[in-house]
Parts: C-alpha cells; sequence; structure tokens
C-alpha cells in the first residue's frame, strides 16, 4: 500500500512539469507578423539562430501590469506585456546585457541587472489596446517610472527603448 501511495504522489507531483518541460523545449514558430526578433546568446529559438515572435506568442506568454507616466507622454496609462527577465529566462538567455534595435534606427545597451531590479517589461498593451507604432508600439521596453525616483534619470530613459524590434542577447 506504502508503494502505490508514494507512486502516486510521484506521479502527481510529476504530471505538471512534463508540461512545463515541453513548453521550454520549443518555441512555436510565428503565424502572424514577426514583431519582434531575439538573436544572440539564446539557446531557445524557432527559426534558424533567432527566436522570433508574432503579437500572438508576446501576448501569451504570462503578463505583467502596471500605471505609469512616462517622460514622452501625457498622464498615467495602464501598460501590460511579459517582464523582460521572464522573456529571457524563457530563451535560456545567460547574459550581462542586450542590444535592443527599433524600428525608427534608435539603439540601446541595456544591463540584464535593470531587469533583476524593476520590473521592466515589454509592453505590448496600453490601457488594454495594442500600442500603435505611432504611440511608441508595437513594442516598448518599459521601466515602471512612477514606482522608484531612481527610475526618473536620464541613464533610464535612454534604455527605455520604443518600437522595439529586434533585441540581441550579447
Amino acid at each position: 500500500m506504502k508503494a502505490w501511495l508514494m507512486g502516486w504522489a510521484v506521479l502527481m507531483f510529476s504530471a505538471p512539469l512534463v508540461g512545463l518541460a515541453d513548453s521550454v523545449d520549443e518555441l512555436d514558430v510565428p503565424n502572424g507578423p514577426v514583431i519582434l526578433t531575439v538573436s544572440g546568446n539564446i539557446d531557445l529559438t524557432n527559426v534558424g539562430s533567432e527566436a522570433q515572435f508574432d503579437r500572438a506568442m508576446l501576448a501569451a506568454l504570462p503578463q505583467y501590469e502596471f500605471d505609469t507616466s512616462t517622460p514622452w507622454t501625457e498622464g498615467r496609462s495602464h501598460y501590460s506585456g511579459p517582464l523582460m527577465r521572464d522573456l529571457l529566462a524563457l530563451l535560456s538567455s545567460d547574459s550581462d546585457a542586450v542590444h535592443v534595435s527599433a524600428l525608427n534606427g534608435y539603439e540601446a545597451e541595456i544591463p540584464v541587472s535593470d531587469f533583476i531590479e524593476h520590473d521592466v517589461i515589454l509592453a505590448i498593451e496600453k490601457n488594454g489596446e495594442a500600442i500603435p507604432i505611432r504611440e511608441y508600439g508595437p513594442l516598448w521596453v518599459l521601466y515602471p517610472f512612477d514606482q522608484d525616483e531612481v527610475l526618473l534619470s536620464e541613464k533610464i530613459r535612454f534604455r527605455a527603448v520604443w518600437q522595439v524590434m529586434h533585441i540581441n542577447v550579447l
């Protein structure tokens, strides 16, 4: 009886891990337009040596939300998207920095420590709606500016890249 109970407990506690292992080992291929490409020092890819995401793939990741004002917008807004640290963990990234490129040609190097110390998201929604390109979308590396005065520095503002299209993990 004890062996049966032990076997049942092992089965019950290991079953959820099977799904987790499958999601970590494979990354779906985008069905829609690719809005983000991640390359560089990553282990999980879906197109050659890159990880490509469409909007639905990013929206399917666990979402983090916060309200904040920004130096570029009026008032406070509600933003949501995956945490940058979670996105890098999903891709099995081991790095100290990322290089982020935007549609408008802007580029910034961001230390991964920012993502560990602060809840920085790759914002995909503003006030419950997809972020249009003309309003800093479709993706925005966004810091929770209202949560910590340290984030109001010029150094951090230069790291809050909008119109993100590519992340190179260094």
